[in-house]
């Protein structure tokens, strides 16, 4: 349940009663009753249990989670840890989230980390909630703890019906005041824990069940509000102006050609340029007509043909050898043969379904609030507080559903564009951009350079393998907005630059004798202000390196003549990995080939391939099963079958339904994404020239075969199953035409081309 209230609205609609209260070696400090007393909230505290749990006056509880369920049901996987551990129905379970008054920064939607890291959090003060309430329950009845026993928020003696005390009436509406040991880390990594353990997994009564989500009705009917709905009143519409070419800048703006359209105005701070106007409208015509001239800016892209080249040649600002096992160097120089290989992945466009926008409130007095669709709201905050020099306490960030984003999209850069006109303004702004700045400016998925060797003896056995990257760094941009200079309005406005270099590796367990994995870096095209910068999108890096590894793990199996499925069985060495393979094969129907079986009737050519990979913890394997038109060139993923083992299964149905959206989006990424460029600017800035999977190419199936390790710590499933999804496709076009493709995506005209 996604609750965007006040803090006075919030006490209105929950019934709570704030009051004071003695715990067990605590007292929490006595507070008024009324509604703007919520404002008396103890300050969120790490260490103290008030800022992840409390009771309603009326017995539900509120959960405050800094982490975002952005319509995957990850809410109400978070709600039904906490309800477990608490005793009470899930119904009763409100997860308050997106709101950094009411929650701590646990990093928002960030590395599959929702249940992970963010339900752990919550699942440990839950516990310890329980802990407490049955405490306080022993004293008020008289009785040993042990003797107590809860059902839905009701603490009773076994045997004695009289005798019990609902939470409500222990604390309801009233604040803990009970310390928590946590591990010193705010984001993504914060842990927190009590002096009660958890439940075992043999005694869950909610956990493990496929609980709806809540949000789909309102969804459907319209109701849901969403950050383009935001209109405080006396309110601007504002539009970003950029320039017709990348690394241009504006030398001249003349403000009078907008001077007969109403109320509209020109802001400007170094190259940032925008116009605000009351209605939306003009705004739209205002960026239209503005007058600007801008400087000469030399062609400085390479080009869709030449990126690749252009990464090759490029002199690398970082390498960094993240696996280095035996002696690879003497494999390779006694190796009876060597195979080698190379592939490409090209720049990727978030491309969510609406543009960035965002709405920021800058009072005279500096009070600023934002409303967001970014998945990362405590950093959208501080990123506000940075451009405009405030401190965060000043500033409340309040996340509203969007239109998506997996990622760093160009949500962040709507938020501090609003930010920086709202200041200038001095009235709330609302900042929308338009279809071809959000495809043509977003933040990308980084193009790259994959290359891996493997050395064989005479019997055809892997000796060695070495995988290399080179790529632009997945963090030209940081991933989320919280330092203005990793914003396309922060470069623009002047902010000095913090560029990162990063990039990953393949995460597998072959047992090869003698490996090395490794990646390096290069600059990025434009220092700032590009329309090419790169940063996360979902998984960071994943597909693109499982895309190559596991595409050449099956030209590996090829080259030594065996299945590719019995390939993998026989060098993965971790138990889970070989499970979530044999799985995926088995629910697949999985037939054995030592070469491209080429099945074609008529013009149809069908094939089936198989990928494997871990992230974090989680092992996943999937099978694509696709259909090639040998005349068009075009590929229809028509069915897959993904194998899923993250650990304890917190809600099976939604699971499922987050892995099923992992191989769409997936399949898309595969076949279709890559964003165009010429030498000045990226060309691929709407639907048409940046197309996406359509419903009409939707698989015909996807089978999900979960693998349940409920003595296990959930690990993330967001993500994971993203990453082996491209190279399942093309090994599949490979069995179904014997056509190997080592460039993504696999559009038609590649596929032609590789039958040529």
């Amino acid at each position: 349940m996604n609750m965007h209230i006040n803090r006075r609205g919030f006490l209105a609609t929950s019934g709570s009663l704030v009051v004071s209260i003695a715990l067990p070696g605590a007292v929490v400090p006595a507070l008024a009753g009324a509604p703007e007393a919520l404002a008396k909230r103890p300050p969120l505290d790490p260490s103290k249990l008030a800022s992840y749990i409390s009771v309603n006056a009326d017995g539900t509880i509120n959960a405050y989670l800094g982490k975002l369920d952005m319509g995957q049901g990850t809410d109400i996987g978070v709600a039904q840890m906490v309800a477990e551990e608490l005793d009470v129905s899930v119904d009763r379970v409100h997860i308050l989230q997106g709101d950094t008054d009411l929650s701590l920064n646990m990093g928002g939607a960030t590395g599959s980390s929702g249940i992970w890291k963010g339900g752990a959090a919550l699942r440990n003060a839950a516990a310890e909630a329980r802990r407490v309430l049955v405490d306080m329950a022993a004293d008020k009845l008289g009785v040993e703890a042990g003797k107590l026993a809860v059902d839905d928020g009701v603490v009773s003696v076994g045997g004695d019906a009289a005798k019990k005390v609902s939470y409500a009436e222990l604390i309801g509406g009233k604040w803990f005041d009970v310390p928590m040991e946590w591990n010193k880390q705010i984001g993504i990594m914060l842990g927190v824990k009590g002096q009660a353990t958890p439940k075992k997994f043999s005694e869950y009564k909610v956990v493990g069940k496929s609980i709806r989500r809540r949000d789909v009705a309102d969804k459907v009917l319209g109701k849901m509000e969403y950050a383009v709905d935001v209109k405080p009143e006396g309110m601007l519409h504002a539009r970003v102006v950029l320039p017709p070419v990348a690394g241009a800048s504006p030398t001249a703006v003349d403000e009078a050609s907008i001077k007969n359209i109403p109320g509209a105005r020109v802001v400007r701070q170094g190259d940032f340029l925008a116009v605000a106007a009351p209605r939306e409208w003009d705004a739209i015509k205002a960026q239209k007509a503005l007058k600007v001239t801008w400087s000469d800016a030399k062609p400085a892209l390479p080009g869709n043909a030449g990126v690749y080249d252009w990464i090759r040649k490029a002199t690398a600002n970082k390498r960094t050898v993240e696996v280095d096992t035996g002696d690879l160097d003497k494999a390779f120089a006694g190796a009876a043969k060597i195979v080698e290989a190379t592939y490409e992945w090209p720049f990727q466009s978030h491309a969510s379904m609406g543009p960035g926008c965002a709405v920021v409130d800058c009072k005279p007095d500096g009070i600023t609030t934002v409303w967001t669709p970014t998945q990362k709201p405590h950093y959208a905050r501080d990123g506000v507080a940075n451009i405009l020099g405030l401190p965060p306490e000043k500033v409340h960030g309040k996340y509203m559903m969007g239109p998506g984003s997996y990622g760093r999209n160009d949500s962040g850069d709507a938020a501090i564009a609003a930010a920086l006109i709202s200041k200038a303004v001095g009235a709330p702004v609302r900042v929308q951009h338009m279809r071809d700045q959000g495809s043509g400016w977003d933040p990308k998925n980084p193009a790259s350079v994959h290359v891996s060797r493997a050395a064989l003896d005479k019997d055809g056995n892997v000796l060695a393998w070495h995988f290399e990257t080179k790529a632009f760094s997945r963090l030209d941009v940081e991933s989320n907005e919280s330092q203005p200079a990793h914003t396309l309005p922060g470069q623009m406005s002047g902010v000095p630059l913090k560029y990162t270099a990063a990039f990953g590796i393949p995460e597998e367990s072959y047992g090869f004798a003698a490996k090395r994995k490794a990646w390096e870096t290069v600059p990025p095209l434009l220092e700032r202000n590009s329309p090419l910068r790169t940063s996360h999108m979902r998984d960071p890096t994943g597909p693109q390196v499982h895309f190559a590894s596991e595409s050449f793990m099956d030209e590996l199996a090829y080259a030594t003549n065996t299945d590719p499925v019995a390939f993998r069985l026989k060098y993965l060495e971790d138990p889970r990995d070989q499970a979530v393979v044999k799985a995926a094969a088995e629910k697949a129907g999985w037939t054995p080939r030592t070469s491209a079986r080429k099945q074609v009737v008529g013009d149809v050519a069908r094939g089936q391939g198989i990928a494997f990979s871990q992230r974090a913890g989680t092992h996943v394997a999937v099978v694509s099963e696709v259909e090639v038109n040998m005349k068009t060139g075009k590929v229809w993923c028509k069915r897959f079958v993904c194998a899923h083992d993250c650990g304890q299964i917190i809600n099976p149905g939604l699971l499922t339904m987050g892995i099923e959206g992992n191989m769409v989006q997936g399949a898309s990424r595969a076949v279709w994404e890559e964003t165009k460029f010429d030498d000045q600017m990226v060309t691929s800035i709407d639907w048409l020239t940046y197309p996406i999977l359509d419903m009409r190419e939707a698989p015909e199936s996807i089978d999900v075969v979960l693998i349940d390790h409920p003595e296990i710590e959930p690990t993330g499933a967001g993500e994971p199953s993203m990453r082996p999804v491209a190279a399942a496709v093309a090994n599949a076009i490979f069995d179904a035409t014997g056509v190997r493709l080592r460039q993504a995506p696999f559009t038609p005209e590649r596929v032609k081309a590789g039958m040529v």
